[in-house]
């Protein structure tokens, strides 16, 4: 994994800009420590960071072709899991490699199929190729925004990067964000291609996007599209396990130490249970994760929302798979170290985060790096498979909108916070409500409808696509950040886009076919998993109960409350001070997240300095 970044003018020479390029380069050190590396050449410079994966000696960046019409060079980030099978058919075309990289695969690729090649990938990446035969450069992304891309349209040209940040390092570019980006500070929701940075646009997964004297061009090359399912029950769950089995041992591939991230939920303990198989048949033991908190044990009071504690589960599935297991113990004082969440918030390039949820990823990641490099995960399984708790609530289901929002307006999801903290001048600016309506609308035209289906059948595909198109992006790029903030590559072989595309297609009583969430991965997992996993009702990604927390959150808060600074045309002053001032054994969750936005607003504003204008 890696960091890419790159400027593109075709007004100028850009062999004379190599500061610059650096200083966009040093910006994405955390994504690469391994090594670094620029190229110009005319009118377009290339810069990247390694992550050493795959073949460690070999796989050198930006890569180059020399051909006879011209030279074209590659910056590439991610992973492609279908490399060898790809790198056997260019040989077979004709094409000679140096290396033993998946990313010399991925430049003969171009030169073979220009940007049809993307078609013919399977993984996790984000690339952009600089073809000076024709003057163009080529960025593309992978099918479900694994791995993150972004650019910023200059007078002649553009400048991209896997971080805005390093866009940002480029004088043309300047940090602003307007009532529009504002939106995403309030509702959960981030429209395809947009960011909250005004210029600042994402290359949408499954979309190339190509750069040239006449301007930029968008196609799509990979879209969810509703087909007839034909395959019965038992098939159906027989070719899922075909497919999961299949995808983690292609993302195992590594030339560097590789472990699992196991919360003891089913999602963890499937992808788990394969893995340590396939370990096992090489002789070897897998390595797994998980985390928790400091005395959790003593104050932890099951919910609506976390029914279970991972600990234990984590430990039986880990005897029960043969790995060797650690628990990251995480205190307090671990969560609400100030520097920690700077960190945090620098990694993300928002403060549109999830307060603990994120410190936590973080730290455990930070941890795990000191032992591993690549850790396979299970996210995605709940977009793929259906298993958020709220997709099974009547009210979320009937009503048209971001299921995850409604879930927030009734209390059944954790990741809310209150609408009173924020400023109201910059609420009537933003106008939150209006702007997430035109976007939810929008996604649902997208979707395709089958004749046989019922309006229930439907209704589920439209949530399911939701979930799929919109929520499972911002996760993706959460992980992203935070993994890669600490040189960490976190593979997700739930979002495979062979299975996403087959289980998409699953009618939703299929899905749902023994009463409970995710039947498909359990019926598909459940020889390999102890029955109690099995049978254990779905956890979200767990934050600290410990009052500990909180108190240290309205501390800072107390200390922001003291200051006469930006944020506060954001945050309200006074709803901050009633925050402040509610005893620790009275603060409610959505205000411990509100707390924990105004203290990440407070950071952000400060570290990036942006022009905020409504």
């Amino acid at each position: 994994m890696c960091g890419i970044t790159g400027w593109i003018s075709f007004d100028r020479e850009l062999t004379q800009e190599t500061a610059t390029l650096e200083a966009m380069v040093r910006t994405l050190t955390d994504r690469g420590p391994d090594a670094g590396g620029t190229w110009t050449d005319g009118h377009a410079a290339l810069g990247h960071r390694r992550l050493a994966i795959i073949d460690l000696a070999g796989g050198v960046q930006p890569m180059q072709i020399q051909t006879l019409a011209g030279r074209i060079a590659l910056t590439y980030s991610g992973e492609v899991y279908n490399f060898t099978e790809l790198r056997e058919e260019l040989r077979r075309r004709g094409h000679h490699f140096r290396t033993a990289s998946d990313t010399e695969v991925v430049l003969n690729a171009y030169l073979e199929w220009g940007d049809a090649m993307a078609e013919r990938l399977n993984g996790m990446f984000a690339f952009a190729v600089w073809d000076s035969r024709t003057q163009k450069l080529t960025m593309i992304r992978d099918r479900m925004g694994i791995k993150p891309l972004f650019y910023h349209r200059t007078a002649d040209g553009v400048i991209f990067a896997s971080e805005p940040k390093a866009i940002f390092a480029n004088p043309l570019a300047k940090p602003v964000v307007s009532a529009r980006g504002l939106r995403e500070f309030i509702a959960f929701h981030r429209p395809p291609g947009e960011t909250i940075w005004d210029g600042v646009e994402e290359v949408v997964p499954g979309t190339v996007v190509t750069v040239d004297h006449a301007g930029v061009h968008r196609r799509t090359y990979w879209r969810l599209e509703t087909q007839e399912h034909t395959d019965d029950l038992e098939t159906t769950v027989g070719r899922v396990t075909e497919l999961l089995d299949d995808t983690v041992a292609r993302q195992l591939v590594a030339d560097v130490p590789t472990c699992v991230l196991l919360s003891g939920g089913l999602d963890s303990s499937a992808i788990t249970a394969l893995a340590a198989a396939r370990r096992a048949s090489q002789g070897e033991t897998l390595d797994t994760f998980a985390i928790d908190f400091a005395g959790e044990s003593d104050h932890f009071v099951a919910n609506e929302v976390h029914g279970s504690r991972d600990a234990g589960y984590a430990a039986e599935m880990a005897r029960h798979a043969g790995t060797r297991h650690s628990d990251i113990v995480l205190s307090p004082a671990d969560l609400a170290d100030p520097e920690v969440r700077r960190q945090v918030v620098i990694a993300r390039d928002s403060p549109a985060g999830l307060g603990d949820m994120d410190v936590s990823l973080y730290l455990l990641f930070k941890s795990i790096r000191e032992r591993s490099t690549v850790a396979l995960s299970g996210e995605a399984a709940d977009e793929v498979f259906g298993g958020y708790g709220w997709l099974h609530n009547p009210v979320v289901q009937e009503r048209e909108m971001f299921p995850w929002i409604t879930a927030g307006m009734i209390g059944a999801s954790p990741n809310t916070q209150p609408a009173e903290m924020y400023n109201l001048d910059m609420l009537i600016a933003t106008n939150p409500l209006e702007a997430v309506a035109d976007g939810y609308a929008t996604a649902v035209a997208e979707i395709g409808q089958l004749e046989t289906d019922s309006a229930h059948e439907q209704r589920m595909r439209v949530l399911s696509y939701l979930h799929l198109t919109r929520f499972l992006r911002m996760m993706l790029d959460r992980k992203d950040r935070m993994s890669m903030a600490v040189g960490l590559e976190v593979r997700v072989p739930f979002c495979d886009h062979r299975l996403v595309e087959y289980v998409y297609n699953t009618p939703w009583s299929m899905k749902t076919y023994d009463g409970q969430e995710k039947s498909l991965l359990r019926g598909a997992t459940r020889d390999l998993l102890p029955r109690s996993i099995v049978e254990r009702r779905k956890s979200p990604y767990p934050v600290t109960q410990d009052r500990a927390y909180g108190e240290a959150l309205q501390q800072q808060a107390k200390q922001l409350l003291g200051e006469d600074g930006p944020v506060f045309q954001i945050v309200s002053r006074d709803w901050l001070a009633e925050s402040v001032a509610t005893a620790p054994g009275e603060l409610a969750l959505a205000t411990r997240n509100g707390l924990e936005r105004a203290l990440d607003t407070a950071i952000w504003l400060d570290a990036y300095r942006p022009e905020v204008t409504m």
